[in-house]
């Protein structure tokens, strides 16, 4: 049994993305060959093995504002992808493509292949009609059923579905009209092996006695204003200094949030890192008194999982969030929960965490032990192999503990894949049309 998978990503460099990271690797330990397809990152090579997995990478085109920008960037990050999936092919070969999704593109590219037995999963990553509502201030409708169809179509051509929560699942069973034995839910849990509680590194707090931290993406649907605005608050309105906030990550309101630094008068109160790898990540988290949530309620935010709050929780820092749907089912009873845009509110939850060391602890230590029992990745892997086993016809003996089975379905005919093809083209060319007619809306 050829055991040989191809995971396509775009949004994040591997082993970045950790949460492909940890998928690749478990992939490996059950006995696959497994190659990635991704963007490049600072000084990466353009090919290396790395610990069993098979990484080539392409240099990722700059990106504009707005909405053409984004479709300039998916078209050549697309038609790289092809070229190296050609490659990949010759060299190596595949059974199975995985494409891990924002954009939901690569549809297109894996109907060829199905059409020569190639298995096709989505990793539906994020719900990407509803990034474009919760980023955008005045959406075009007919981009927007240009983004449902692109959806619609890859749930169409994918051989089994992967969500990361409950929520997306129901999402691929409704407007996916995907059978519920077509899909399966893999977290995106902390590695608490790794992720854990160790010596702190004072010099991070500049200074002060207290440090909270941001973990995540920068952009427009991501709230990170509203800790600049909450920090203004506990500086400039109740005359606090013993607080530093550090935001760790990167996105398209960089700079805009480094004006907003200085405009608030906070610059001497923040440090951005920019791009924070692992070792970075643990100091800060280790250091941190407090993790911070801003995500605002949006149609994405609300049935998505916040990665960061879990790794808040992995190393035993105390939660102040935004009340969310999903976040809820994340962080339970450990996290502190804020009506969202409240702003007052934020800042005395995180003054409260601040001047109550005894309840940081007991959160700290209850947020950590949920991520353990509960979120932990080791809990999710077993499901996630089981999809492969079952594409590719493990036996029994070869499936491991926790699996589960699912009655066969027909492959895609030439002419659905066809069919589907075609109509994935039309849609593409329908969102760049309303892109290109509504310029000065983006």
């Amino acid at each position: 049994m050829n055991k040989r998978v191809l995971i396509i990503v775009q949004n994040l460099p591997v082993p970045l993305d950790r949460r492909v990271w940890l998928e690749c690797q478990e992939l490996v330990r059950a006995g696959y060959t497994v190659s990635v397809i991704c963007p490049r990152g600072p000084q990466d090579p353009d090919y290396q093995e790395l610990d069993g997995v098979h990484l080539h990478k392409y240099d990722a085109p700059k990106t504009r504002p707005g909405v053409r920008g984004y479709l300039a960037e998916f078209v050549v990050c697309w038609l790289r992808t092809a070229r190296l999936s050609v490659r990949v092919r010759r060299e190596i070969g595949f059974d199975v493509i995985q494409a891990c999704n924002p954009p939901d593109t690569y549809a297109l590219l894996a109907a060829p292949y199905k059409l020569t037995g190639t298995k096709f999963v989505y990793d539906q990553h994020d719900l990407c009609p509803e990034v474009y509502r919760s980023r955008f201030d005045r959406p075009s409708d007919l981009l927007l059923r240009g983004l449902y169809l692109l959806e619609g179509i890859t749930y169409r051509l994918a051989d089994h579905v992967i969500s990361t929560n409950e929520s997306y699942r129901l999402v691929a069973m409704g407007r996916g009209r995907r059978d519920h034995a077509d899909t399966t839910v893999v977290r995106s849990g902390p590695d608490t092996d790794r992720m854990r509680p160790g010596a702190d590194s004072p010099d991070l707090r500049r200074g002060r006695r207290h440090l909270a931290v941001y973990l995540g993406v920068m952009g427009p649907q991501d709230g990170v204003d509203a800790v600049l605005r909450a920090l203004d608050i506990l500086v400039h309105k109740d005359g606090r200094e013993d607080i530093h906030v550090a935001l760790l990550g990167f996105g398209d309101c960089f700079e805009e949030l480094r004006a907003l630094s200085t405009e608030l008068g906070l610059d001497d109160y923040v440090t951005f890192t920019g791009r924070a790898d692992a070792v970075t990540i643990e100091k800060y988290l280790r250091t941190a008194a407090v993790g911070l949530g801003p995500d605002p309620a949006n149609p994405l935010n609300e049935v998505s999982t916040m990665n960061k709050t879990m790794e808040y929780m992995a190393y035993g820092v105390p939660v102040v969030t935004f009340d969310l749907t999903e976040t809820r089912v994340s962080a339970g009873y450990t996290a502190c929960y804020v009506e969202p845009g409240d702003l007052e509110g934020f800042a005395r939850a995180v003054t409260d965490l601040l001047d109550d060391p005894e309840r940081r602890r007991e959160l700290g230590r209850q947020g950590r032990e949920r991520a353990v029992e509960v979120l932990d990745w080791r809990l999710q892997a077993p499901g996630y192999v089981a999809v492969y086993d079952h594409l590719l016809g493990a036996t029994s003996t070869d499936t491991a503990a926790g699996t589960r089975s699912w009655p066969r379905r027909r492959p895609a005919s030439w002419r659905k894949a066809a069919a589907s093809t075609a109509a994935f083209l039309v849609a593409g060319a329908a969102t760049l049309a309303a892109v290109n007619g509504r310029r000065g809306r983006w």
